[in-house]
Parts: structure tokens; sequence; C-alpha cells
């Protein structure tokens, strides 16, 4: 028996009922003896799952190596890198953990340097992967640092005579900017139902829908074929308020989001934020001023996102 074969049926009959291609099992199954297709069939979960173990298939093969970033090219709506559905299925394939509706815990924290912030998220992915905790929304801030890709160019990045610390991460997008004054998102959680697509979908339109029930209008912006990403949330005169940069590993994400609420905004003309040369960076510090209005606080502006986010995450059904 192929074993690597085996792992694709596997994979098929783990899909729930309405979602299997049963037209492409049917041919893949006749190009295998029928006694090994009952073979396949009898054992049970457990069985299965210990013939399909790292060991028992072998050496990893090329998609089944550890991945990098989620960069922008799998996180914008169109372009050179859409993440094309066999990719997606193997990138989601791994934790076995079913998620359940309201499941998510929110987890307040403050000022964290962005190392230790690093450092901790690597224990909560983990965490997750090994179904010792559900879904979590952390929410934090960091002190001054600028983040990049391992990708992103360096004329997109600050001079090196710049104060601010500058860091490279293992998350999608390029160059930002973390702070005081900006609230900070970091998502860990299973996303074998969303999809990363539909992860990034969410996490926009529950920022808008947050920023929205303060008072603010906020939109999403498709990517034009062959641009960079302009994934996040936008003003309606396209000002960027809100970057999305993340990774998925096993089916479980990492990093998250970031929305200005009173940061320095002249730390961006320093650098090229999300490789975009002349974007225009806000905030709702800027906004309010712009309506004559208070800026929200702190509290008020991590219920809305808490709120936002919980609902728009929660996943329709539980998986099988």
């Amino acid at each position: 028996m192929n074993p690597h074969r085996r792992w694709s049926l596997d994979a098929a009959l783990a899909a729930p009922f309405d979602r299997i291609d049963h037209a492409h099992l049917l041919r893949r199954l006749g190009t295998f003896p029928e006694e090994q297709i009952k073979q396949w069939l009898k054992p049970g979960v457990a069985e299965r799952e210990q013939v399909t173990s790292t060991e028992a298939r072998g050496p990893p093969r090329r998609r089944d190596r550890p991945r990098h970033a989620m960069h922008g090219l799998l996180i914008g709506d169109t372009g050179p890198g859409v993440c094309r559905r066999g990719a997606r299925r193997r990138r989601l394939e791994g934790t076995g953990e079913v998620m359940q509706p309201g499941k998510m815990e929110r987890v307040d924290l403050g000022e964290v340097p962005y190392e230790v912030a690093q450092a901790d998220m690597a224990g909560w992915v983990a965490e997750r992967k090994q179904g010792r905790t559900g879904d979590r929304l952390f929410l934090l801030t960091h002190p001054p640092v600028i983040t990049c890709a391992a990708r992103t160019p360096a004329d997109q990045l600050p001079e090196p005579t710049s104060p601010i610390s500058l860091v490279e991460v293992d998350r999608g997008g390029h160059a930002t900017y973390h702070g005081p004054g900006q609230l900070i998102g970091y998502l860990v959680l299973n996303v074998r139902e969303l999809g990363p697509r539909g992860l990034i979908r969410r996490i926009e339109h529950a920022l808008i829908r947050a920023l929205g029930s303060l008072g603010f209008d906020a939109i999403r912006r498709d990517t034009p074929r062959g641009a960079e990403s302009l994934v996040g949330v936008w003003t309606p005169d396209h000002r960027k308020i809100a970057s999305i940069g993340m990774r998925i590993s096993g089916g479980v994400t990492s990093h998250g989001f970031a929305l200005n609420v009173d940061p320095d905004l002249d730390v961006y003309t320093t650098f090229t934020a999300c490789a975009l040369p002349g974007v225009r960076m806000t905030s709702l510090a800027q906004l309010a001023a712009e309506l004559d209005r208070p800026t929200p606080t702190e509290a008020q502006v991590r219920d809305a996102v808490a709120d936002a986010v919980t609902a728009e995450l929660a996943p329709t059904r539980a998986l099988s």
C-alpha cells in the first residue's frame, strides 16, 4: 500500500459529508484492489489514525514540511498568490479539535514587550494544538517596535539609525509599527472550518463592526490583481486604520491585528507601511478630532473589538 495515497483517502473521508467530492473519491478508490479498500474501511478511528501517523507515512513530503508564514499573497483577495483549494486543505489539516460555538475566550493583558509576547504566543499555540485550551483572543499593547516579514525589501525599512527596534517575524504582510496607543489583538484559534481567506474576511468585518459601534465608518478593500495586498480596515477615503497579519500552523492561527487608537502616526513616515508606498495611516483619535468628538477610551475600544471578534468568528456549526 502506498501510504501517501492512504493519507489522501483519510483526508477525504474526514471531511463533512456534504463537502466530500464523491465523484473524485470514487475515481480514486477505483484504482485500488477491492480487498484493500475493505481493509481500510474496517478499522476504527484509532486504528486509522495510527496507520496514517508520520512514522507510517515515511519521510515528510514537501507539502508536509513545516510551512513559513502565511504571507500577504495568501490573505489578500486576488492576485498572483491566491491559495489553491488543495493548498488550503493541506494547511488546515492537523488538529482534530472540534470548535464549539461561543468557545472563544477573551484575555486582557497590559503592555507586553514584543519579544516576550512572541515567546508567550508560541506557548499559546502549542496549548491550542494539544487541545488544552479553546480559542482565545489576547488583547494587549506593545512598546514601540517596527516588525517586518523576511520578504520585506530593505528599501521599505527604516534607516539603521532609527531609535525604534526592528524585529523580523514569521507572519504574513510586510513592515508595520506597534506602539503605545495601539490595540493589538492576537488570535489563537482552530481554523479548520473558516479557512485562511474566510478567517481574514471575518476579522476585517469584525473590526468594521467594532468601529461602527463606536461611531466610525470603516470599509474593507478588494486587492487589484497583481497589486500588493489591501487586507486590513480603511476609512471610506482610503486611510488605513487597522492592519492584519497572520500565520497558520497545524490548523492553528497566531499573530492577528493592530488597531490604531491614538498612536504616534509620525512613525509611519520613517518606513513603507504594509508595502504600500504613500499609504495614509490614521487613528481613532484623528477621526474623532475631525468629527469634533472625544476619542473612545481604551476600555471602550477593547470591549467593542472583543464583542465583534467573538461574534464574527463564532463557527456556525461544530466539525465532526
